[in-house]
């Protein structure tokens, strides 16, 4: 038996441009051998050690750097170049030569190296599971195996567009509450580290004692001296451990179903979750995905614990033979709006026109609450920097106004 051994290649198309790349074969001249077939002269062909170069890379680099937005701008690149008749070796050329960002450009690389080795390319993504999502992975196993990877690879960039588009509007909300209660936050530190401190030291020769509010701020200050280092090797601790542990089901076991409970932000974040999955649902239903599988990964993708528990629970319903609406009712996370939809969707053979409408009306709900959550914040924050600064001011200024009192008395 042949044992395969990695291979580096260059070798010129018939443009005359050169060609990098790295291929499994048993002999040089079976890697010879394929380049022909790819329409490639062999220029040089050399044994790729293990554990350097482009492999060593990808080991270093695949599980991080990628973000949401290149994955939809390489999907609707891919779809394009695909749908225009090149083939996909030459698409994936292109997109790692042509990507910015050198981590996801190794990424690229490695999967056309994969894809000329005659491996499917949803297998060779599937191998990079940390920067291609499930969706997408499964989304382009359909695509290849039905024939319409173009399409596929079109709504896979459509559903990672709105995605983006879908967290921007989220980011927009929050930043100027978040940016305000970090001021806050400074500016509360900074008064009660330095300028508490001088006021402590003019009050002590007035000879009298000093307001309840002045004393208790003054409390405060001292003990802030031992909290900030405490606070602050706390905050270093926490972002090292939350990166790793974030997505561990022990976290999110606990935090998920509290985010749904907050104030506000719980419908919010509720809303976010069912558009994320009515939309994934009805493009992997679009795309051919079975429709067990199809629900196990956009309960994956939720990016919600609740709701992935609820739709495991589905899936088993569906797995026993019920309708999706019927498990989907019993659980309480999903209005029964979304399950009227859905029952409707089945019984006319449009389920994924419905999901796709369900997921455009929470889609809206989403930007209408966050357009009125960045107006109804922005005067509360504003209210609460004014009533925490203002009322340490005042506590620091009592005991003068009383001395004041006094004298004009």
């Amino acid at each position: 038996m042949s044992i395969s051994t990695p291979y580096a290649y260059k070798g010129r198309d018939a443009s005359g441009k050169i060609v990098k790349g790295r291929v499994d074969a048993t002999s040089e001249a079976a890697v010879a051998s394929r380049l022909r077939t790819m329409g490639l002269s062999p220029v040089s062909i050399s044994e790729a050690a293990e554990g350097t170069g482009l492999n060593r890379e990808i080991k270093l680099s695949a599980g991080s750097g990628v973000k949401l937005k290149e994955l939809a701008v390489m999907s609707r690149q891919m779809a394009t170049m695909i749908g225009a008749g090149l083939s996909l070796l030459r698409t994936l050329n292109i997109l790692a030569e042509q990507n910015p960002n050198k981590k996801f450009t190794a990424v690229l690389s490695d999967v056309r190296n994969q894809v000329e080795s005659g491996i499917a390319i949803s297998d060779a993504m599937r191998r990079h599971a940390a920067v291609f999502p499930p969706l997408m992975i499964n989304m382009v196993k359909a695509g290849e195996t039905g024939g319409f990877l173009d399409g596929a690879l079109e709504a896979v960039a459509e559903n990672f567009e709105k995605e983006v588009k879908l967290r921007s509007a989220i980011k927009s909300a929050l930043t100027y509450p978040v940016i305000v209660f970090c001021m806050t936050i400074v500016g509360v530190a900074a008064m009660l580290l330095f300028v508490v401190p001088i006021f402590e030291k003019m009050f002590a020769g007035l000879g009298k004692p000093l307001p309840l509010p002045t004393m208790i701020l003054v409390q405060i200050s001292h003990a802030m001296v031992f909290v900030v280092p405490v606070v602050a090797v706390a905050g270093i601790l926490f972002a090292f451990w939350w990166p790793k542990h974030k997505n561990d089901e022990s976290v999110r076991k606990r935090l998920d179903p509290f985010k749904l409970r907050m104030p506000v932000f719980g419908s919010l974040m509720k809303r976010i979750a069912i558009a994320r999955f009515s939309r994934n649902f009805a493009n992997m239903i679009s795309a051919g995905v079975p429709i067990l599988q199809a629900l196990r990964i956009v309960g994956e993708t939720s990016g919600n614990y609740v709701i992935q528990k609820a739709l495991e629970e589905v899936a088993e319903g569906v797995r026993q033979g019920e309708a999706i609406a019927t498990p989907l009712s019993k659980q309480s996370v999903f209005p029964s709006m979304v399950t009227q939809m859905v029952a409707v969707g089945e019984d006319a053979g449009s389920l994924e026109t419905m999901l796709d409408k369900i997921a455009d009306f929470y889609e809206q709900e989403v930007e209408a609450t966050t357009e009125q959550l960045t107006a109804l914040i922005e005067p509360l924050m504003i209210a609460f920097l004014g009533v925490v600064i203002g009322g340490m001011v005042v506590a620091l200024y009592l005991p003068i106004f009383s001395i004041a009192s006094a004298v004009g008395g």
